[in-house]
């Protein structure tokens, strides 16, 4: 009975593990990063930390959960440094309730901080031309608005970013 317990848990688990290894070869696919990228992210999706979804980190660090649209591949966050990158399949635009638009590269960096995004790259905003945002920030608590800085500061409704929009694919970031 022992023996056959035994074979039944080894069949199990080499079939969950084969789902596994399965599920992360589909995933990689969508990288079109770096190798060094790939292996970090097959290191910690074997080590089996599960990340908290971008809009409830975003939430916790007081910044709108919409500001990045639905189709993110997945995002790296260092606590230490406060360093953020977001990967996504291509260059993509968002068009916001408020009928403000960004832009994003397929890669997106910044420094993530209790209420700001600073250090931006790979985000841009249309203020008459398409202008690159360095940093985006949450005025007081009490305004409900978000600034973007993108060589001006351009205001806009925290409400409009409160949940992440469906993307449309661009040529050119």
């Amino acid at each position: 009975m022992e023996k056959a317990l035994t074979r039944v848990g080894s069949l199990w688990i080499s079939r969950k593990a084969k789902e596994e290894f399965s599920s992360i070869g589909g995933d990689l696919s969508r990288f079109s990063n770096s190798v060094e990228e790939k292996a970090k992210w097959v290191l910690e999706k074997l080590k089996g930390r599960q990340q908290k979804p971008l809009p409830d980190l975003l939430r916790e660090h007081n910044l709108p959960p919409g500001l990045f649209p639905k189709n993110i591949i997945c995002y790296e966050f260092d606590d230490n440094k406060g360093k953020l990158i977001v990967h996504l399949p291509s260059n993509c635009e968002v068009c916001f309730k408020d009928s403000s638009v960004l832009r994003y590269a397929a890669r997106v960096k910044g420094v993530l901080s209790r209420g700001k995004l600073s250090g931006v790259e790979g985000m841009k905003t249309k203020v008459l031309v398409w202008m690159k945002v360095t940093d985006v920030s949450v005025e007081s608590f009490s305004s409900g608005k978000v600034c973007f800085t993108a060589g001006v500061k351009k205001l806009r409704s925290k409400d409009a970013f409160e949940i992440p929009r469906d993307s449309v694919i661009v040529d050119e970031f």
